[in-house]
């Protein structure tokens, strides 16, 4: 397969998000309509020390026949040796070695990894170009309109990525300054895709279907990726995928869906990780948002553990549902 080909099947994508994107939630969201999964990014240097949690974070979820490994770091030999590493332990399975340059955090741009390569071309370029030689699998590139503020490096930086061997890059359109405040500036990514010929992947503010096919349309991407309009939102992606395919787009989910599904999640957290399962917290909070008596659930979620515990706090905001309208600020104090 040509690199401009490389999302000719998957150009539905889930975003890679640490803290998020879990076999779990990956599951979900490909039973949903997801083409292209993204495991969390994985520290090359964690890696190179053997560090067991963070190999956990590279589990295949059930029906995931490809994902792109996203990993970061600053150095290039350890980023190409990890990515080879990673590459004979898990063969067919990987669709693409991802080197993260767009990571904002400052626990990560702060050592100079993520975002911080985007100040630091040369370096970049080096690590794609070690990776690129280590690996067969295709590598990709993940980053930001820039570093710093009104500072736009993203199209030269994927055509400098590309002479360096990268067969593909994803353009988030906020600076790594921004972290997620504003609009994302989807310009930036139609000036990438005019700067090179492999394949871009567009990613931000996608929160529908109508907002894929236009960033497709405005931009002239070849894929998008959906990070945040996803969480508590699998069904993001079957309508993206009717809104592509010009067919029917689906009503959005009831409540009694979206607990269904929350439950589904947490039992799969569950099962996986003996019933203690807080890293649910977070996706509780996001299945149940802009229900009746969310605000009151939350409290309680925060204090959950077990699925006993989350099917209890989904069952009441199920409950309250049906009762009438008056009842919803007493519900939410």
């Amino acid at each position: 397969m040509s690199t401009n080909d490389l999302y000719q099947d998957r150009r539905i994508i889930l975003a890679p998000m640490a803290g998020v994107s879990d076999d779990a939630f990956r599951e979900i969201c490909l039973s949903f309509g997801a083409q292209l999964t993204y495991t969390e990014m994985v520290s090359a240097k964690a890696l190179s020390y053997g560090n067991v949690k963070t190999r956990d974070l590279l589990a295949l979820a059930p029906s995931e026949d490809k994902v792109a490994v996203q990993i970061f770091g600053h150095e290039p030999d350890t980023m190409a040796n990890e990515a080879y590493e990673l590459e004979q332990a898990m063969g067919d399975a990987i669709f693409s070695i991802d080197i993260n340059m767009g990571c904002p955090a400052r626990k990560i741009a702060g050592k100079g990894d993520g975002s911080a390569l985007m100040r630091d071309p040369v370096l970049a370029a080096k690590i794609v170009s070690a990776v690129e030689n280590k690996v067969a699998a295709p590598v990709t590139v993940k980053m930001r309109r820039g570093f710093e503020m009104g500072h736009e490096t993203a199209p030269e930086l994927a055509h400098i990525v590309e002479g360096s061997g990268a067969a593909a890059v994803a353009v988030h359109g906020r600076f790594a300054q921004q972290f997620y405040q504003g609009d994302a500036c989807w310009d930036t990514i139609a000036r990438v895709k005019e700067r090179v010929s492999i394949p871009v992947v567009g990613n931000g503010d996608i929160t529908s279907g109508a907002r894929a096919k236009a960033m497709l349309e405005q931009t002239g991407c070849d894929a998008i990726m959906v990070g945040r309009g996803a969480e508590g939102n699998p069904w993001i992606f079957t309508d993206i995928k009717a809104v592509l395919e010009g067919s029917e787009v689906p009503t959005a989910p009831s409540a009694s869906e979206r607990i269904d599904i929350a439950l589904k999640h947490a039992r799969m957290l569950a099962d996986q990780y003996d019933d203690n399962i807080v890293k649910m917290r977070k996706h509780a909070m996001w299945y149940l948002r802009g229900l009746r008596g969310a605000t009151k659930a939350r409290r309680a979620i925060n204090d959950a553990v077990t699925y006993d515990d989350f099917a209890r706090i989904f069952q009441e905001v199920l409950e309250l549902q049906d009762q009438p309208e008056a009842s919803k600020v007493e519900e939410n104090r």
